[in-house]
């Protein structure tokens, strides 16, 4: 369901008026209380806006930012972002980290005045696109500072020129994703760039945490597609020359692509387009077992086939989303162009998914919207609604993505999987379930994404799903993965993420923080302390 035009919600996913449908609401409840075999009644209700109260605000924005506001719902829709901590805060009525202002620059000079502002004012500063961390990316934190101000983007949405020559496009930060697409359709282009958070997100939140995208192979991260781009910081503009490739020195784009906000804020960006897609093929195949599967992935993977989807569903999964009745696995196998017939590249994946045992479901230009691919498409962007049901009655289900090589997959499989098990049953004191899928695959390993079901204690939630998420962390970094694939490292993901990078590497990550921040303003606790 949803509202047209409708503002953010406050608490929870996407737009005021939206949600599951009944019978979408009924099919995830009965699927949880079989796996919990209880009946799930609702212990706690979503907090309504006027029963949030806010401190009163420490900072009150100049005359000269009319743009900037203190109103109740702006500070508390800026609160949080959407991870499941922080709904279960949400859930607390906790919200004492809201900000004191927030402000909707409409331009770039808009942007340099509030931080001139802010460092005047002694005052943090979050950068906010769509608002869809689901690390802990977003929450507004003064470290002893004075204040704290949020920055909107969303004033700054338009698509300023598009280059059909070179397929580039010179992009505002604040575009959301619908607004960038729908900018771009009259020119028969398209970005292609289609994260779960699409709808609630923007090209410069995209950037900014190098997320990852629709395509399971080659096009993976927002980082493909970046040309260059310009950055407002403290100390002033960086901006980067648009070329197709360059060798010159360490790239100044991939300084500030993944940076989170602490470096400055991204106010546009020239992108890399293609041409809309009109020749499709896809399907579902089914394999007896995930890791029969898997190793299919990785002989399309290395084909040099480069399918734009290549995701597999172990059988708990598949059972979750509707997909299949949980005695196989399932691959969703997609590939599209906007140049030729793909059909020949779909029958060499047919191909290799057959020598693994693998049984097409269905084939045809469009089946990779029907069947079971279909019914896993839509269970997939509907998700994150489910988890702001279920946590009323209790739920704790999230999930994690890593990386890994194909030589040490099923090891590090079987090792993440049972480090959280064994951590639902530690903290909850009874079973819960993880489960597994693909998200994206490259030639060398591919991109596991984690989902764990727990039925926790009111009250405790934010405490449980620490101690089950911290110990599957534990294994990710034990066995050889990365923290993150593309959700980027946030405050939830703080602790790992310095576990992983090398030393050295830290020491210059701080150091261009104090180049480009002295006074440490801009997002403190993201990637770097304060």
């Amino acid at each position: 369901m949803s509202a047209s035009g409708a503002r953010l919600k406050h608490f929870g996913w996407g737009r005021e008026g939206e949600g599951l449908s009944a019978d979408e609401e009924a099919f995830v409840l009965a699927r949880a209380e079989a796996l919990f075999g209880t009946a799930l009644s609702e212990s706690a209700s979503a907090p309504r806006l006027d029963e949030i109260a806010l401190a009163t605000p420490r900072l009150t924005a100049p005359g000269s930012l009319p743009f900037c506001t203190s109103e109740h719902y702006d500070r508390a829709a800026h609160t949080y972002g959407k991870s499941y901590l922080e709904l279960a805060r949400g859930l607390a009525r906790d919200y004492a980290s809201a900000p004191d202002v927030v402000a909707y620059p409409r331009h770039e000079g808009d942007v340099a005045a509030v931080l001139d502002w802010a460092g005047s004012a002694d005052a943090t500063v979050t950068p906010f696109g769509g608002g869809s961390s689901v690390v802990g990316g977003v929450e507004p934190k003064r470290y002893g500072h004075k204040g704290a101000v949020t920055i909107d983007l969303r004033e700054m949405g338009k698509v300023k020129e598009v280059d059909k020559t070179s397929r580039a496009a010179l992009i505002e930060a604040g575009t959301y994703g619908p607004a960038l697409e729908a900018q771009l359709r009259p020119h028969g282009m398209t970005l292609r760039h289609f994260p779960q958070s699409f709808e609630y997100s923007t090209l410069g939140g995209w950037i900014a945490t190098r997320g990852g995208g629709h395509f399971a192979t080659l096009y993976t991260h927002i980082d493909d597609f970046v040309e260059s781009l310009r950055t407002v910081t403290p100390k002033g503009v960086i901006e980067s020359r648009r070329l197709p490739g360059s060798g010159a020195g360490p790239s100044p784009d991939r300084m500030v692509i993944g940076s989170e906000g602490i470096f400055g804020v991204i106010t546009q960006a020239w992108m890399r387009l293609q041409d809309r897609p009109t020749w499709r093929a896809g399907g579902a195949v089914r394999f007896k077992d995930f890791f029969t599967a898997a190793r299919a992935v990785r002989a399309i993977a290395q084909a040099g086939l480069y399918p734009s989807n290549c995701r597999i569903l172990d059988p708990a999964e598949a059972y979750n989303t509707g997909a299949a009745d949980g005695s196989v696995a399932v691959m969703v196998l997609a590939f599209e162009s906007a140049d030729h017939d793909v059909e020949p590249w779909m029958k060499r994946a047919r191909e290799c998914c057959a020598d693994h045992g693998g049984m097409p479901e269905a084939s045809g230009a469009q089946a990779h919207r029907e069947g079971a691919a279909g019914v896993w498409r839509n269970a997939f962007i509907r998700m994150p609604y489910a988890m702001e049901r279920l946590i009323l009655r209790g739920v704790i289900n999230d999930t994690f993505e890593t990386a890994i090589t194909w030589e040490r997959f099923e090891k590090f499989h079987d090792a993440i999987k049972n480090a959280t098990r064994v951590a639902i049953e530690q903290a909850t004191g009874r079973k819960g379930q993880v489960t597994c899928r693909f998200t994206h695959v490259y030639p060398d390993g591919p991109a596991p994404y984690f989902t764990f079901h727990a039925l926790g204690e009111p009250g405790k939630l934010g405490a449980q799903w620490l101690a089950i998420k911290s110990a599957a962390l534990d294994a990710v970094i034990d066995n050889g993965g990365t923290v993150t694939h593309h959700h980027a490292v946030g405050r939830d993901h703080r602790p790992w993420y310095d576990r992983q990078r090398p030393p050295l590497f830290a020491a210059a990550l701080r150091a261009a923080k104090k180049a480009l921040d002295p006074h440490g303003l801009l997002n403190p606790g993201v990637l770097i302390d304060p």
